[in-house]
């Protein structure tokens, strides 16, 4: 059972080295819509698009920046997907429209991140140990710093202020996204 595996068993792997198999895909899909706020589609065309925009298309065009966190028996329980570009001037990221209004923001902290873990294994220093893989990685890259943007009063906040991010800004009719960096 996955709730019994001890925390230090997970082994972080690059989503590069691992053989993916249709169980290890159904597995992050999971963890991704499991951990969105969005959980209902008009459609599977949306779904998919969705899908898309927030890990589709780091897993296809960034996976040297991808990790997923794994029990020894080669279960999914967690992932990273980054990239180190600055999505406010990467054509590739123009679908996402805040990232107009985070451009003095993002030039200083260019690579940004996704990370969600399956909910019985949040709390467990996994998703550090993700994210310290890919700072460590996007580093090497140079970048100057790392973000992440989420609603203001999301839970995952106090995940990435333990992480040493801190917010730098909001944005919205309501400043109800928050952007939180980091330095490297």
């Amino acid at each position: 059972m996955l709730n019994e595996v001890m925390p230090e068993a997970v082994n972080i792997r690059r989503y590069l080295d691992v053989t993916l198999t249709a169980e290890i895909e159904r597995g992050i899909d999971a963890i991704f819509f499991e951990s969105s706020n969005t959980k209902s589609f008009a459609t599977e065309q949306s779904r998919a698009a969705f899908r898309e925009r927030w890990l589709g298309r780091y897993l296809r065009d960034d996976p040297q920046f991808a990790y997923l966190a794994m029990t020894p028996p080669g279960d999914v329980v967690g992932y990273l997907v980054g990239a180190v570009d600055d999505p406010a001037h990467a054509p590739r990221f123009a679908d996402i429209g805040f990232f107009a209004d985070l451009r003095g923001q993002t030039k200083q902290f260019p690579a940004h991140l996704h990370v969600n873990l399956a909910p019985e294994f949040r709390n467990r220093g996994i998703g550090k140990q993700l994210v310290d893989r890919f700072l460590a990685d996007a580093k090497v890259q140079g970048a100057r710093g790392v973000h992440v943007v989420t609603s203001a009063g999301a839970l995952n906040v106090s995940f990435y202020n333990r992480n040493g991010f801190a917010e730098v800004a909001r944005i919205g009719p309501a400043r109800e996204l928050v952007f939180l960096a980091r330095a490297l």
